[in-house]
């Protein structure tokens, strides 16, 4: 049995794309479980159904706009950096309102129902292979895995949406009397649950660098600094999946092919700027058209 896994990344995910094109169109593989985390949930759903040109439109042409009914931050440009601040309006009227989220992504929910209907739905449940989106329990304090062929349309949309939620910027959501949250928190990178499913080799798209290149800067005000903190901490669940996964692969004897980002992407995954995501996209397929060459070569 073979799987995709995709982890989280936010904007990057367009790497991810990238990469999952090549394998599936160039060398015509065929996923019997397909695994995304976060920005990976949003995905898979579109690889497993080999509507590559599709998901690609769909994502490249994602923005704020179409994630946030209530944006949590404003994105200026100086001296070509992009530079996050704060929503002063919209933070100060989610507490007058009792929220507990700077911002609300209910239009990444309707984005998602948009891209991906129910027909699609109904013939994916019933094909061969398994989608499965990751989510974290906050309640309970732990991961879920959510499979396409154990909800309906409705519901399968949720968890997908639930699964991108990076509170405390976006949504929190209440569901089966728990609160829930981005699956990156608990499970960035999934390969141990592809493996106790069953798959005997894993393609993982990890979207960060394997190793760190240059220094981190730190966020120059209050609100950046707060997600630069939280990417510090996911980076940490990120090398624990990889090493948990790595594991579970030697001891069942699983052959793992792993894609890393070549170069770092961006210091901010929640922006999304159409002309780099269009960019990554195409840098995931050479960088895996020529990771295949080179594994090819060293075959030979």
């Amino acid at each position: 049995m073979r799987a995709l896994v995709i982890s989280g990344g936010g904007s990057k995910g367009a790497f991810g794309g990238g990469v999952a094109q090549y394998l599936l169109q160039e060398k015509m593989y065929k996923y019997d479980i397909l695994i995304g985390s976060s920005t990976g949930s949003l995905l898979i759903p579109h690889l497993a159904l080999g509507k590559v040109n599709k998901i690609y439109d769909a994502y490249t042409n994602v923005n704020s706009h179409k994630i946030f009914n209530i944006t949590p931050f404003v994105v200026k440009r100086k001296n070509d950096v992009d530079i996050v601040t704060i929503n002063h309006f919209n933070v100060l009227l989610q507490f007058l309102k009792g929220k507990r989220t700077f911002g609300e992504s209910a239009s990444l929910r309707d984005y998602i129902r948009e891209t991906f209907d129910e027909e699609e739905f109904l013939q994916l449940r019933d094909s061969f292979c398994d989608v499965i989106v990751t989510v974290t329990n906050l309640s309970k304090n732990e991961v879920e895995y959510k499979s396409i062929k154990d909800f309906d349309y409705n519901e399968f949309c949720d968890w997908i949406w639930i699964s991108c939620n990076y509170i405390p910027f976006m949504s929190l959501v209440t569901k089966d009397n728990c609160e829930y949250g981005d699956g990156g928190f608990s499970a960035l990178v999934p390969i141990r649950e592809a493996i106790q499913r069953g798959a005997t080799e894993v393609d993982v798209v990890i979207l960060e660098t394997e190793i760190q290149m240059t220094p981190k800067s730190v966020g120059k005000n209050p609100f950046s600094l707060m997600i630069d903190l939280f990417q510090i901490l996911l980076n940490q669940v990120e090398k624990h999946d990889i090493t948990i996964g790595k594991l579970a692969a030697n001891n069942k004897n699983v052959k793992l092919n792993l894609y890393y980002t070549p170069t770092n992407l961006t210091n901010n995954a929640l922006i999304f700027n159409k002309e780099k995501m269009k960019l990554w996209w195409q840098e995931g397929y050479d960088y895996a058209k020529n990771k295949s060459e080179l594994m090819s070569d060293n075959l030979q």
